[in-house]
């Protein structure tokens, strides 16, 4: 199967080119920009490549049959949007039970322009204790990967400045949506 996805990758002119730590068993995920339901497609078949079973929080209202098998088979995690504390608890919990967790956030909240990110991520890692990596997915290049593993500061904002920064070099589908400091 993995021949497969690297062979539609390839055919659509995609490489993936950065691997995660490999010493990172757990992680929160920052992937930027965010302009396209496409990058979900992309970045599914980029961790299935790479062998990364990466999960993502979606609205629990989405979890209703038969839509909820395809949305945890594709890694999707319920979650009441509706409470900041039951996102953040929810998350810190998910790590707790499992060895190895890649949890992935689009901070944009929309892949509409966007310069005000969401600050979940960041509590969620800060109180998981487990590292930010930096993800990317490039249009104007057609490479996608791992930026790196983030070094926090502990100040939500500066830290936030820095990711949109370390990512801004990145092209989303729609470059005009992309990261607005």
């Amino acid at each position: 199967m993995r021949s497969i996805v690297r062979f539609v990758l390839r055919l659509w002119g995609w490489e993936i080119i950065e691997m995660p730590p490999h010493n990172i068993a757990k992680a929160v995920v920052v992937m930027a920009p965010h302009t396209s339901n496409w990058d979900f497609v992309i970045g599914r078949l980029a961790f299935f490549l790479m062998r990364i079973k990466g999960r993502f929080l979606i609205k629990k209202e989405l979890f209703f049959f038969p839509l909820n098998i395809v949305l945890r088979a594709l890694g999707a995690l319920p979650v009441d949007r509706g409470q900041a504390n039951n996102m953040i608890s929810t998350s810190v919990n998910l790590f707790n039970k499992h060895e190895h967790l890649y949890l992935v956030f689009t901070p944009e909240g929309t892949r509409s322009a966007n310069g005000k990110w969401k600050k979940g991520f960041f509590y969620i890692a800060k109180e998981a204790k487990v590292p930010i990596v930096l993800a990317y997915i490039d249009y104007a290049n057609k490479k996608g990967g791992f930026h790196g593993v983030f070094s926090s500061t502990g100040d939500v904002s500066t830290d936030i400045q820095e990711i949109k920064k370390q990512l801004a070099d990145y092209k989303g589908k729609y470059a005009e949506n992309g990261i607005i400091f």
